[in-house]
């Protein structure tokens, strides 16, 4: 007879009843951190996945009707399920817990526009007709209005739609160039991710050097002190960011700046200049676009901007302490150093507006409705 109190039977199976909730919900925990892209993307791939399954199987069903092409159908269905299995794997948390970020979104995406593309080699005539508007509009948005395939692509459309037939290598046609415009929109969503790679990489290090910078000065407070020494009527001050000496009768050398000095000099500076560029973050939200990606190149934009701030406000100061600035190298108190920290740390915006320009230029590159026109072609049609 077991002991009650160790929660165990002879056959194991009480012990196993009490682990396995445990373990199930440990695994739904390492699946949910491992999706990091958006799960509307996801869903939305797989709910494409299904209408384009169900869509191969109809027109499977009728191209099967015509006997001579029977064993291509066959041939042409069963890698198109094949791609779409592929595609639900490739999406499945299960089988990839490790992925990070929407890349398992992208690679879902190939694998099904292979599928699209066999539907346009086996799908009757009919079909393809229906399909032939999105296929035209789909190559006008990644291909000038002068390249041959673009012109090519609506001549099959116009004759198709005046009672042609599609000659098998009408299909073949369409059925890469459609590929080859569904590829470059893929390279154009992997060139968001690298941009969106770099800034994240930038931001940490700009937030590391900002940290590293603050931790040596609250270490060494004296190594390069923030503080100026302005002189009235004969009489000079040492005036620092948190504190300040007032009333010495010579210029203060090196060392009594450095008395003056305080560890949370830096500190104070950096979290002036970081709030400071936070609102300009804030002001420049009017110009940024939201992004359907499923990377948010315009959130890290924003925290770019955050240890930008916080080390331009250093800098300016610096510069100004040595002088850079005619006319304002001595601030005369400690309130001045606090507010020329949040212009200079506003001041971030400067630079980092290229930055936004590049990203909103990624971001636009991305065809899409409501995008702009490709390169080489105007407003008018």
């Amino acid at each position: 007879m077991s002991d009650s109190g160790s929660g165990e039977e002879t056959d194991g199976k009480k012990t196993e009843v009490k682990e396995r909730p445990w373990k199930e919900w440990w695994q739904r925990r390492r699946w949910a951190a491992a999706e990091l892209g958006p799960w509307e993307q996801r869903e939305a791939v797989l709910a494409r996945i299904s209408e384009i399954q169900a869509a191969l199987d109809v027109a499977a069903s009728r191209a099967a009707a015509d006997s001579p092409q029977a064993h291509a159908t066959a041939a042409y269905k069963a890698v198109a399920e094949r791609e779409l299995q592929q595609a639900r794997d490739a999406l499945a948390h299960s089988a990839h817990a490790a992925m990070r970020g929407a890349a398992h979104v992208g690679v879902a995406q190939s694998h099904l526009d292979t599928a699209q593309n066999l539907i346009v080699s086996l799908a009757p005539q009919d079909d393809v007709k229906a399909m032939l508007p999105q296929m035209v509009a789909l190559v006008d948005e990644h291909f000038t209005p002068k390249d041959p395939r673009r012109l090519r692509i609506k001549e099959i459309s116009e004759r198709v739609n005046k009672g042609a037939d599609l000659t098998p290598s009408d299909r073949g046609f369409l059925s890469e160039t459609t590929g080859l415009a569904r590829r470059m929109l893929r390279k154009e969503t992997l060139r968001v991710r690298s941009f969106a790679r770099v800034l994240a990489a930038v931001s940490a290090t700009m937030l590391l050097i900002a940290v590293l910078v603050a931790f040596c000065a609250f270490r060494w407070p004296a190594m390069v002190p923030l503080c100026f020494a302005p002189e009235d009527g004969g009489m000079f001050s040492v005036v620092c960011p948190t504190d300040s000496v007032t009333r010495i009768g010579h210029p203060p050398n090196t060392r009594e700046i450095g008395w003056a000095a305080r560890a949370q000099d830096y500190l104070v500076v950096e979290i002036v200049g970081a709030v400071s560029a936070a609102v300009a973050s804030a002001a420049a939200l009017r110009r940024i676009r939201g992004t359907a990606l499923p990377y948010n190149v315009p959130l890290l934009l924003a925290a770019l901007k955050l240890p930008t701030g916080a080390l331009t406000a250093l800098l300016g100061l610096l510069l100004m302490r040595g002088g850079f600035v005619p006319g304002l190298s001595a601030l005369d108190s400690s309130a001045q150093i606090i507010a020329w920290a949040i212009i200079f740390g506003y001041s971030q915006q400067l630079f980092t507006k290229f930055v936004d320009s590049q990203g909103q230029a990624l971001l636009d590159a991305v065809r899409g409705p409501g995008s702009a026109p490709p390169p080489g072609e105007g407003a008018k049609p």
